[in-house]
Parts: structure tokens; C-alpha cells; sequence
């Protein structure tokens, strides 16, 4: 699938197919399992580290890490290292990550949402594929 973006008045087109297509990887790293988790929570204040992986809970802290650097990477997640003893680091969201955020946070709410019929097509599905 190609996908056609515009930025002003150039237009970029993207195979979606391709593995190492921009436009897949950014969508990659804002739907990985804990980008979007990231950016729900970045939504509602700035964090420290420690503070964040608690909030999203059973996290490693490389996992975190590679995750926030792969997201301020994107232009999506600010880093705010605070030159003070002991360090202080705070992650926030930039404009574009808030835009990113608001469309997952979306999804998530959709699925909260819809998860009794989720779950009811799962255990339909699962009593068929059983009773066969």
C-alpha cells in the first residue's frame, strides 16, 4: 500500500509494504506496546523516570529507555535533563507528540469501550474452534 503525505506543498509517498518505510516505523514506534502506554501517560503531566515507569507498571527500565529514545527520536517525547545534583530528567510530550497521543489515547478508549463484545466474539470463536 502506498501512502501519500503532504507537508506544504511537497508530497511525499511512502510503501507502507516496505519494512524500513518511514512512515511504517513512525507508526511502529507510537503503536508498540509501550509507546502508546508512553504517550496515554505523558498526556496528563511531565515525568520523571522513576515516576513514569511506575505509572505504567512492569516495565524494565531499558525497555523504558529505549522506548523514550526511540520516541524523542521521532520528535514526539522532550527531554529535559536538569544540570543539578542528584540529575533530574523530565520527559514531556512536544506539540506533535500531544497530537500523536490524542489519537492514541482514541484507540484505547475505543477499546475499553468495546472489550465485553471483544470478549464475547473470543469466546465464541474459542467454543468453535474447541467444539470442531
Amino acid at each position: 500500500m502506498a501512502v501519500s503525505i503532504e507537508a506544504g506543498a511537497k508530497t511525499s509517498t511512502y510503501d507502507t509494504g516496505e519494512a524500513m518505510c518511514p512512515y511504517r516505523m513512525v507508526l511502529e514506534h507510537v503503536t508498540s506496546r509501550w509507546g502508546v502506554l508512553v504517550l496515554i501517560e505523558l498526556l496528563e503531566r511531565p515525568y520523571r523516570f522513576s515516576e513514569l515507569r511506575r505509572a505504567i507498571g512492569r516495565v524494565s527500565e531499558k525497555m523504558l529507555t529505549q522506548t523514550l529514545q526511540t520516541l524523542e527520536r521521532d520528535g514526539l517525547v522532550h527531554r529535559d535533563a536538569k544540570p543539578v545534583i542528584p540529575p533530574r530528567v523530565d520527559y514531556s510530550l512536544t506539540d506533535l507528540g500531544r497530537e500523536a497521543a490524542e489519537q492514541v489515547r482514541g484507540l484505547a478508549m475505543w477499546t475499553e469501550r468495546r472489550m465485553g463484545e471483544v470478549q464475547k466474539a473470543r469466546e465464541t470463536y474459542d467454543a468453535r474452534r474447541n467444539g470442531a
